[in-house]
């Protein structure tokens, strides 16, 4: 495939969903020092999370589809874990305390997986390694959703700490008399100042790859493949997560002057990074894990047939900057790092664009006759590809911040 952003994979459902994960309760740390100013004022946040807990659980036992409704309205994916729906009604209620909040379940899932361990290490005997395995098997699979969900919250209050709501789940029964999907308010701008300089440069070469010669045309209407727009808005978090790793050490280097003088040879950003930023999985209902293109992807010549592709396109310097990797960085930079991260994304894009019927025909084609066609405007299309590449941005910052306090990215 020639673009990053054209790329033919669709994000597949998560694993399947075990038995409820152990929900440590959001308590008041014994660790702070109740007569210190700063003491105080934490423990005055957290016991606000003491007592959204306390209103979550009361909504939960009144009526457990109840309490799932606050995280429709703010993100289109419903948290499930009991962690998840903890993070949600706080997200509701005190989203400004969500980082503590997250803090005290992460602590609580290290110190659960330290016990693994250590009662691993006492089972002797077959019969007790055989079970202790199988349950420490399925304790695994309950902390990595409550690990994937706690990425999740971290991202929607990234937004919500940027003043920019999520698009939310998308249908083509539209309620707009023209039949238009994108009835959300504009937010460019707002999604475009958390990008630096050179990084929005680069974002702007990818929506003239994805938009072609008619983006300075917003109101413009195309009738599109719903299944073809899920896949750029995947492509797009790839694309967003790799610039952000990139663009990070690019204004570490430029601030400590050790930025190198670049490279003379003109290829094309996109181009390189096009098949280390393709999605993992086939398709979204596919839950393997091959790096395989989706076959319907490989005629789209011409994006969404929106626009010439390559025109428009400028050079920039963090691209200068990235021309200077051998192809072993690129790879490395343009993959994301742990399967949480990538499951999230999954989950998230099948949440936004639903889940597709695919089939493929004995001859390897695509039989799209089950496929959605919307009608979106070129304007409700670049906000979709901002939002993608944003998230993909706060998904590298949260997996990070997450990993450097409960470690589980695979170096």
């Amino acid at each position: 495939m020639q673009t990053s952003s054209l790329l033919a994979s669709s994000f597949a459902a998560a694993s399947a969903s075990f038995s409820r994960p152990h929900f440590v309760p959001f308590t008041i740390n014994s660790r702070f020092k109740q007569d210190s100013p700063q003491s105080k004022s934490r423990s005055l946040r957290l016991g606000l999370c003491v007592e959204s807990k306390r209103r979550y659980s009361a909504i939960k036992a009144s009526s457990s589809s109840d309490s799932l409704r606050p995280t429709t309205s703010i993100a289109p994916l419903q948290l499930e874990s009991p962690t998840g729906q903890f993070l949600s009604q706080i997200l509701t209620s005190h989203p400004h305390l969500v980082p503590a909040a997250v803090e005290q379940q992460l602590e609580q899932l290290q110190i659960d997986r330290d016990a693994e361990k250590q009662k691993e290490a006492t089972c002797t005997t077959g019969t007790d390694l055989v079970l202790y395995r199988r349950i420490a098997e399925l304790k695994h699979n309950e902390r990595k959703k409550a690990l994937e969900e706690i990425l999740y919250a971290l991202i929607v209050q990234k937004f919500m700490d940027a003043d920019v709501s999520l698009v939310p789940a998308i249908s083509a029964q539209s309620s707009d008399p023209s039949g238009r999907v994108d009835t959300w308010p504009c937010q460019d701008e707002k999604l475009e100042k958390i990008h630096s300089h050179e990084a929005n440069e680069m974002i702007q070469n990818h929506l003239t790859f994805i938009l072609g010669n008619r983006s300075s045309d917003p109101s413009s209407v195309a009738q599109v493949s719903k299944l073809k727009v899920g896949q750029v808005y995947a492509a797009s978090v790839m694309y967003g997560y790799f610039l952000k790793r990139i663009d990070q050490r690019f204004q570490l280097e430029k601030t400590m002057k050790i930025l190198p003088g670049g490279s003379a040879e003109e290829r094309n950003i996109e181009q390189v990074i096009g098949d280390e930023t393709r999605p993992n999985v086939k398709n979204i209902g596919d839950s393997s894990r091959n790096l395989q293109p989706h076959p319907e992807v490989s005629a789209w010549s011409g994006g969404l047939g929106l626009g010439g592709i390559g025109e428009g396109i400028r050079s920039s310097r963090l691209k200068t900057y990235v021309m200077s990797f051998d192809a072993e960085t690129l790879q490395r930079y343009a993959t994301i790092r742990s399967k949480e991260a990538i499951d999230i994304v999954e989950k998230h894009t099948e949440a936004l664009f639903g889940k597709p019927e695919i089939v493929i025909s004995p001859e390897g084609r695509v039989d799209s006759s089950k496929d959605e066609n919307i009608k979106i405007s070129l304007g409700g299309l670049k906000r979709l590809v901002l939002e993608a590449v944003t998230f993909g941005a706060f998904l590298w910052d949260v997996e990070s911040h997450v990993d450097s306090r409960y470690h589980f990215v695979a170096n």
